[in-house]
């Protein structure tokens, strides 16, 4: 099977931590604790990404850039990237698989994001104005 975004919506609802609002072309996922991740599917991969704070936040770029290199292997399943949202660069953690993963590789990934962006925060919040 390959998921689409209607029967992704239905998977996450079903989810009691978890609150999904539909977004044209994404779902916005939100889940007990506050944070926030924008899930799509697009060709053959399902992509999930929350942003974690702004560029302009930060106090060393340079310094955050390397522990990042340096430890993001100890985060399964979140890669740590830039993105420009409305023009403002902002660090993002991002995950991905495939649209044709089961439902259970979904459900593990979405909420493996949200515990990673909560440990990125805590791990990085030294490097923040």
């Amino acid at each position: 099977m390959t998921w689409d975004l209607s029967q992704l919506e239905t998977l996450l609802s079903k989810q009691d931590n978890l609150v999904i609002t539909r977004e044209e072309n994404c779902l916005l996922i939100a889940n007990q604790d506050g944070l926030d991740a924008w899930l799509a599917v697009s060709g053959e991969q399902i992509l999930v990404e929350s942003l974690l704070f702004g560029v302009d936040e930060v106090t060393d770029t340079q310094s955050l850039n390397e522990e990042i290199l340096k430890t993001h292997m100890i985060f399964p399943l979140t890669t740590v990237g830039i993105s420009s949202v409305g023009g403002k660069d902002y660090y993002t953690a991002f995950g991905s698989l495939s649209s044709q993963s089961k439902e259970e590789s979904v459900l593990i990934e979405v909420n493996t994001l949200f515990q990673n962006v909560a440990a990125f925060l805590d791990a990085y919040q030294t490097h923040l104005k």
